[in-house]
């Protein structure tokens, strides 16, 4: 039987074991949200991973809704990330940009000036957000997009992956849990819409599945994954029937033969377990698993990787103290967000 430790393909991509680095925001991205030497050597020294999937990356100004994010559009952010790359393939290891556009989830403290806050329909979240401008304030009533702002923001999404393959990424990956502008579409609490875009279970599909296959076409199916966490009620999202939704998004997506469906199993009134099997490829799971039950999903065949966030924030070398049995560090969360490599770089 397969262990975490044993090798492991996703569509174009080869792992070297079934340990993977999950994506987490650190809010570290300095002048230009580009990623430099400092975000380079953590990526870097996580890479005995066997695949990184990173923080969440703006593939447009309007996506940008943290303090503190860094992109994929300008040139400036393509180099960065190509530290980053460089940082990761030196050592063996492996590396997928996750693509998150925010939508309605954002503050205009936190955003370059000439950006938007846009979602599917003019609705707040209800909830705040940290800028470094003003502390905690609420989330901002969004714009309704046109037409135009989907097809744009659909044409974004493939260059950012074209842009991350430039970087040197293996892949991609889109965010589409979190309550945020992929799940938002896909939402009835958050898409209130009556164009295409809206309304029935199709047509709340349908961004998602655009924006799915504009990565395809700029990165290959091989190299392009998608996270969910169906029924996950974070930043407000809310939806009538998740079950349905997100069974129905995984059997339109099938067809696209995707590297990869990464699931997080939180507990929210759904099956996520159940909907992942749904799923005609390799799943990765995630949330709160260890080595032994980690081990024993795969065993099950229930997951072919399991991605680990917060132990590897404390644990760079997180897959030899797994092989060791030695004891896990815990991290310091009051500095999880902060600037500077203190909590970040340092363990």
């Amino acid at each position: 039987m397969p262990t975490l430790f044993a090798p492991v393909t996703l569509g174009d991509i080869e792992c070297k074991n079934r340990i993977f680095m999950a994506p987490m925001t650190r809010s570290r991205a300095e002048e230009g949200d580009a990623p430099n030497a400092m975000n380079a050597l953590y990526y870097g020294q996580r890479a005995s991973a066997g695949l990184i999937i990173t923080e969440g990356v703006y593939p447009n100004f309007d996506g940008k809704g943290y303090v503190r994010t860094p992109g994929i559009v300008t040139d400036e952010q393509i180099a960065g990330w190509k530290l980053v790359t460089d940082a990761v393939h030196a050592k063996g290891g492996k590396v997928v940009m996750q693509i998150m556009h925010c939508g309605r989830v954002a503050s205009a403290h936190n955003k370059p000036e000439m950006s938007r806050t846009l979602a599917p329909s003019a609705i707040q979240a209800k909830g705040e957000m940290y800028t470094d401008a003003a502390g905690m304030v609420p989330f901002e009533t969004p714009e309704a997009m046109t037409v135009a702002d989907i097809k744009q923001t659909v044409i974004d999404h493939g260059q950012a992956a074209k842009n991350a393959l430039a970087a040197g990424c293996d892949g991609v990956e889109l965010h589409c849990t979190s309550g945020y502008l992929a799940a938002q579409f896909l939402s009835t609490g958050s898409n209130h819409r009556t164009d295409a875009h809206g309304g029935s279970l199709e047509n709340r599909l349908r961004f998602t599945l655009d924006v799915l296959e504009a990565m395809v076409s700029a990165a290959g199916a091989g190299r392009v994954g998608i996270r969910i966490c169906p029924g996950n009620p974070f930043n407000d999202l809310s939806d009538e029937n998740p079950q349905e939704t997100f069974e129905a998004l995984i059997d339109a997506v099938n067809p696209m033969g995707l590297a990869y469906l990464h699931v997080i199993r939180m507990k929210a009134g759904v099956d996520n377990i159940e909907i992942s099997k749904r799923f005609n490829g390799p799943v990765i799971l995630n949330d709160s698993y260890g080595l032994e039950n980690g081990n024993r999903a795969i065993a099950k065949g229930l997951a072919d990787a399991i991605s680990f966030g917060r132990p590897f924030i404390a644990n760079p070398d997180l897959v030899e103290r797994f092989k060791t049995g030695a004891e896990l560090r815990k991290p310091d969360y009051s500095k999880m967000y902060t600037v500077g490599a203190e909590g970040y770089v340092d363990y």
